[in-house]
């Protein structure tokens, strides 16, 4: 974070005055993870101070479109009313590609009488992490997220094909952990890593993944909130930082047929009061609430599967032999299992959910694997035992398609009342919608095989 984090509107005025800035876009992550909102010249930022937004705005599906009926008009008014936003100084950063000097500022959305909207993504996480805070604990989380180079792609009828590095060739072979791969992109990383510390971004290491073309890159550990912030503001900056180096930066789940899936792997621990990490007892030994989270994830991980693999390609990732995971159970340092628990100290004892996609919106997604984790330890929900062998052999747990994640989130009452009703009504239609979408699509796969067979 920030070495000097705005905590007020005056602290955000000196931190643009020192930075010069003269525009400000004002931002708000949609369902899908996209910036909405809009750009203001300095006076009228500081003028007004919020903006308004027709409330669908972050109600969409990611081509824009909505229903048409149904229960989605049950939490959004027909009426298509505004919503009041109002800028979080915490969040604000440089626009480090920006030829004047320009600043993005996450704003929160409210409705008319002072709410927050309860189907803003934001907000969702709030709700969940104010749970939390009722509680006594706060929840600590560190992301991994895993990302494609990709060759530009302007035909999208086209497959996909990893770029050229330097040496200009592109990669043909799994390359996992090499460094010489990475140091094929030297150029676009340096650019990167410097746009990452002008935005003065939380981030850690940066790994070559298995697949070609594949990164990873890891966050410090810290407050759910800002570092779902911190995913947004890094897939916009990865995103513009490749389109600079004549190639693309995609967080799709499945890219390329022959190639690995891309993960947002979530390490996740809970403190108390004190700052004691209660996945511990005081002798160093796992306690109970360790064992509850667990129980809480492989209970409603398959409900949740819409939240986590959020478009009809995130299932394409999650098959057999993919090294991404097809069931819930856990087991300790083994990354063939949903859920794993990293080898380390009492005090960070942790728990890692590897079944999130990387498309995944990262507000609802670390919002969702906490209401799990939070109804298992309010709930008392004991796990499976543990795996100790290959969880690839297993049977399949989760759901394997959108259509049958979504009837899952319908039916879960719990996770309802853990992330609002009104969100995940809103959510699951907008889903449909997109579900729909892609059904009028006739793939080559069905020209190929079913044209003149059947």
């Amino acid at each position: 974070m920030p070495s000097k984090v705005p905590n007020s509107f005056s602290d955000l005025e000196q931190w643009l005055n020192e930075r010069r800035v003269t525009e400000i876009e004002c931002l708000v992550p949609d369902l899908t993870g996209v910036a909405r909102g809009k750009i203001l010249p300095r006076e009228k930022f500081t003028e007004d101070r919020g903006m308004r937004l027709p409330e669908i705005v972050v109600a969409m599906g990611v081509t824009g479109n909505f229903p048409e009926e149904g229960p989605y008009y049950d939490v959004i008014t027909p009426t298509d009313r505004d919503m009041h936003l109002q800028p979080d100084p915490a969040t604000v950063r440089i626009v480090p590609w920006a030829t004047d000097p320009t600043a993005q500022v996450i704003h929160d959305c409210y409705d008319r009488e002072g709410r927050l909207v309860p189907y803003a993504p934001r907000s969702v996480l709030k709700r969940v992490c104010q749970l939390y805070a009722d509680k006594g604990w706060t929840p600590v989380v560190a992301p991994e997220l895993e990302f494609y180079l990709i060759e530009r792609a302007p035909d999208p009828n086209m497959p996909l094909r990893p770029p050229k590095g330097r040496s200009g060739r592109a990669e043909t072979s799994r390359q996992a952990y090499s460094i010489d791969a990475v140091n094929e992109f030297d150029p676009l990383f340096e650019d990167i890593y410097a746009y990452c510390e002008q935005m003065e971004l939380n981030v850690d290491t940066l790994i070559h993944e298995v697949g070609a073309g594949q990164m990873e890159i890891n966050f410090f550990h810290d407050h759910p909130l800002g570092l779902a912030d911190e995913v947004f503001f890094f897939k916009r900056t990865i995103r513009e930082a490749a389109l600079r180096h004549e190639m693309y930066a995609t967080f799709m789940a499945k890219p390329m047929a022959n190639e690995p899936g891309s993960a947002m792997h979530v390490h996740q621990s809970v403190v108390d009061a004190q700052g004691q990490n209660i996945f511990s007892n005081p002798d160093g030994s796992p306690s109970k609430h360790f064992y509850w989270y667990i129980g809480g994830l492989q209970k409603y991980i398959p409900a949740a599967m819409a939240l986590f693999a959020p478009y009809v390609n995130s299932y394409r990732r999650l098959v057999r032999s993919n090294a991404a995971p097809i069931n819930i159970q856990w087991g300790t340092d083994n990354r063939t299992v949903g859920i794993r628990s990293p080898v380390a100290t009492p005090a960070a004892r942790r728990i890692e959910n590897r079944v999130i996609g990387a498309d995944a919106n990262p507000y609802v997604a670390l919002a969702a694997t906490l209401a799990c984790g939070y109804l298992g330890m309010v709930n008392q929900i004991e796990p499976s035992p543990e795996c100790r062998g290959d969880a690839y052999l297993s049977n399949y747990q989760l759901p394997r398609s959108l259509g049958e994640a979504l009837t899952l989130l319908r039916g879960s009452t719990d996770l309802a009342q853990v992330l609002g009703e009104e969100f995940v009504t809103v959510y699951a239609e907008i889903k449909e919608v997109e579900h729909a979408e892609f059904m009028k699509v006739i793939s080559p796969w069905e020209r190929e095989h079913l044209l003149l067979h059947v």
